[in-house]
């Protein structure tokens, strides 16, 4: 297990982030000038369809004013941001990367939300907080680098309130080897896929009951093709964070979706009992 964690930090570390984020912002503005989450929006959300893939599962999930939610693989804090200034909720993150949490910690600081958001650097396999301490969960492209998924379902579970919902957005394998290097693994060395089935069978029994079940393949799709239609991607973007290889993991990722190796899942379940 250690070695596995080894190989995703190693994947996400980033070096020097924080000052390359302050290189880039410089465009937008001065130091002391506030941003907003969307005006971040292009940087900060690493997962398919971006912003409008977050607040689609805010609203799926039923996140509303005073929640406390927790975004697991919270990467440099782009949901968090925008579902705190959405929603008025408050949110903390925790990411295996500690140069992503430290990035995020200061993209917060530059749109004045410090205050709301608290942002840890944790294994999703072991979270940092008591029983029973949030009303949802989010989980956005993490589940991909996790071989437990028992162990990682059964955490989470562990966290949420009774009657808490979960909120999952992830990639599964839909047939066949995909494709590499990918956004979250370049080998298939830190790569764990499950199928769309094998997934809720993953799920379930470690408490959850399902209330949202749905295969966004196809929607995916047709975000990578008008991406692909509209040319080389706003600045400041993603690659700012992953590095200069991104724009060919991302192709790689649309590829395999377009070819049918992978597939889209959202889904949202409701703290239940935990079988024994």
């Amino acid at each position: 297990m250690t070695d596995e964690l080894d190989g995703v930090r190693d994947h996400y570390r980033a070096t020097g982030l924080t000052e390359r984020l302050k290189t880039v912002l410089a465009a937008l503005g001065p130091e002391d000038q506030l941003l907003t989450p969307q005006q971040l929006g292009t940087l900060d959300q690493f997962h398919t369809r971006g912003l409008a893939a977050t607040a689609e599962l805010a609203q799926l999930a039923g996140i509303a004013t005073g929640m406390s939610v927790l975004d697991v693989g919270s990467g440099v804090g782009g949901p968090a941001r925008f579902l705190a200034a959405t929603y008025g909720c408050r949110v903390t993150g925790v990411d295996l990367s500690e140069p992503f949490v430290d990035a995020a910690r200061y993209l917060t600081e530059r749109t004045g939300q410090s205050g709301q958001l608290l942002f840890k650097t944790a294994s999703a396999l072991e979270l940092p907080f008591d029983d029973g301490r949030f009303d949802i969960v989010l989980l956005q492209h993490v589940a991909m680098n996790i071989s437990d998924r028992a162990r990682l379902y059964h955490e989470i579970r562990r966290v949420l309130k009774p009657s808490g919902r979960f909120a999952t957005f992830d990639v599964v394998l839909a047939g066949g080897e995909p494709h590499y290097p990918l956004p979250w693994a370049r080998t298939p060395a830190t790569s764990f896929l499950l199928t769309i089935n094998a997934t809720r069978e993953a799920i379930e029994p470690a408490g959850f009951r399902m209330l949202a079940w749905q295969d966004d393949t196809e929607i995916a799709k047709a975000w990578f093709a008008q991406l692909r239609a509209s040319g080389p991607p706003p600045s400041p973007n993603l690659g700012v964070v992953m590095g200069s290889d991104f724009a060919e993991l991302a192709a790689n990722l649309g590829r395999n979706l377009m070819e049918g190796r992978l597939g889209i899942l959202t889904a949202v379940f409701e703290a239940a009992s935990i079988n024994s």
